[in-house]
């Protein structure tokens, strides 16, 4: 059976007050228990002779005191804290005239070693552990030399109580490790398959690119001697590819020098070689992909500003899947009608924004990448990426890269010309 999380406002309490109420409860308790309450015929514990006096009263005083102030100090010096309530727990005790520290008088001090279990380092709570069990053993030795009688029974019930509640808080600890580490193993293989991903589309550019070379290169060697001006065209259009070609495998291949290529080694061939025949896709297909989402059910509005241009392949081909998968994002999670795609090509970037009006979702698709390998994309090609709710409602996702300066001279160039 799984135990029912916390609500939400519950989880903002801090463990301080939390454990300040447990004291004032037991206390409450522990007057409770020695008054005759309604429908019974005395008072269920015996009441020591200063517990109403004012030295009892001075001695309670001391123990709220001491055991408030261990409750401040929990969340920045658990250790201390912990002693202060054990303090607290012992004067208390010595009001009562028991012969051994009772269970409510401990709970208080159950919960801090909880706490510290749950949040420190285990080193710590065994520490506390360790700590608590050695004022009960304490406490027993000391009424024992001095001839007194002793509780033993109930004081190792108090250390059963005092153990238990520390191993929860440490299974609390381990478990909140085991998902961290979860999460930052899934963060990573994340990042491996988008630049896996990356790295097959990356492929697919330069298979198509030196298709073209080649071409090109065969008919300007027919033409050459016949038609000087279409080889000319010819080997310009060869010199464009080969530059754009070599400039985008220097920059995907410094960026991804530290990936590791052997995970997922078959399933990168397989996928590679299902998507040999695929055209590499970019913003030219974003109106066919607004489209299909459109007819869908969702429909996407594109806004192009600026003047359009070509892109460098890997950057046109990065800003369509962050455009891919954030659509992906609000056709699956957004439960919106429609959904914005702005596309501004600036002078040395090119900037994209995807919002919507739906509800805030999560970062991740079914497809396994979601923002993680968005960022990671953006990041490979030293760009900025944000994504997170708008204060006014919706979601938001937005995207600038830089285009490299050679490229963005001679775009501009040719839109001049």
């Amino acid at each position: 059976m799984h135990a029912m999380p916390l609500p939400p406002r519950l989880k903002l309490v801090p463990p301080g007050a939390w454990v300040a109420l447990a004291w004032s409860a037991s206390t409450a308790f522990t007057f409770l228990a020695r008054v005759r309450l309604p429908g019974e015929e005395a008072a269920n514990e015996f009441a020591a002779t200063q517990f109403y006096r004012w030295d009892g009263l001075v001695v309670l005083t001391i123990a709220c005191a001491l055991a408030l102030l261990g409750s401040m100090w929990l969340h920045r010096r658990p250790l201390r804290a912990l002693g202060l309530l054990l303090t607290a727990a012992a004067f208390l005790t010595t009001n009562l005239a028991a012969v051994a520290i009772q269970l409510a008088q401990f709970l208080a001090v159950d919960l801090a070693l909880y706490f510290i279990a749950a949040g420190r380092p285990r080193r710590t709570g065994v520490a506390a552990l360790c700590t608590a069990l050695a004022v009960l053993v304490g406490w027993e030795s000391l009424r024992l030399l001095r001839g007194w009688g002793i509780g033993t029974l109930e004081e190792l019930t108090v250390a059963l109580t005092a153990v238990v509640a520390w191993l929860l808080g440490d299974a609390s600890h381990r478990t909140r490790e085991y998902g961290e580490t979860l999460r930052a193993r899934a963060a990573t293989q994340a990042v491996t398959d988008e630049r896996l991903r990356i790295a097959r589309e990356m492929h697919d550019m330069v298979a198509h690119s030196i298709g073209i070379i080649a071409l090109q290169a065969g008919a300007a060697a027919r033409v050459v001697h016949t038609q000087p001006d279409a080889a000319r065209e010819a080997m310009t259009a060869v010199e464009t590819a080969g530059r754009e070609t070599l400039s985008g495998l220097r920059r995907m291949l410094v960026a991804l020098r530290h990936a590791d290529q052997d995970q997922d080694r078959h399933r990168a061939r397989a996928a590679a070689e299902a998507d040999r025949l695929h055209p590499a896709e970019g913003l030219a297909d974003l109106d066919r992909l607004a489209a299909a989402t459109t007819a869908a059910g969702v429909r996407v509005d594109v806004d192009w500003k600026g003047a359009r241009r070509q892109l460098p392949p890997d950057i046109d081909l990065s800003v369509f899947r962050i455009v891919q998968e954030s659509i992906t994002n609000v056709v699956r999670h957004a439960a919106t009608p429609a959904c914005r795609v702005t596309v501004d090509y600036l002078e040395e970037h090119v900037a994209v924004e995807v919002t919507d009006d739906g509800r805030g979702r999560g970062g991740t698709t079914d497809t396994g990448f979601g923002l993680v390998g968005m960022r990671e994309r953006v990041a490979l090609l030293h760009g900025e990426f944000t994504a997170g709710p708008r204060p006014e409602g919706g979601f938001q996702v937005t995207a600038r890269l830089p285009v490299p300066a050679t490229e963005a001279t001679v775009a501009a160039g040719t839109v001049a010309a």
